[in-house]
């Protein structure tokens, strides 16, 4: 296939070890992608993203107030708070029988809150 079908392809030209060097040494590891592609696979799911902004903007909350402020079943909110819970996005507290979610850390929150302001900017 030639250039003029295809152009995305290279027209004849051999590509700059320099920048693909530089550019290698920069990217995520192999590792790294995976776990990256599976954090955004956590997200990709949409009762769980609203989930997280429903803690994002509460702070922390049980899972009867997550049922009923993301309007699912219970087994619903427990099924995905388990998952990140256990993926690290989000951290649980006891207190006697009530357990309270919140989000895990600050990278979490900076992640939702960029995602929300890409998705408004558009």
């Amino acid at each position: 296939m030639d250039a003029l079908a295809d152009p995305d392809a290279c027209a004849g030209s051999e590509p700059d070890t320099g920048r693909v060097a530089a550019t290698r040494d920069r990217l995520l590891s192999a590792e790294e992608a995976t776990r990256l592609a599976e954090l955004f696979r956590l997200l990709g799911d949409p009762t769980r993203a609203r989930l997280l902004y429903a803690l994002l903007d509460a702070g922390e909350l049980c899972v009867c107030e997550l049922t009923e402020t993301v309007e699912v079943s219970d087994t619903a909110v427990s099924h995905a708070l388990r998952l990140l819970r256990t993926s690290g996005v989000v951290a649980a507290r006891r207190a006697g029988r009530m357990v309270y979610y919140r989000l895990a850390d600050l990278h979490v929150r900076m992640l939702l809150d960029l995602s929300r302001e890409h998705l408004r900017h558009g």
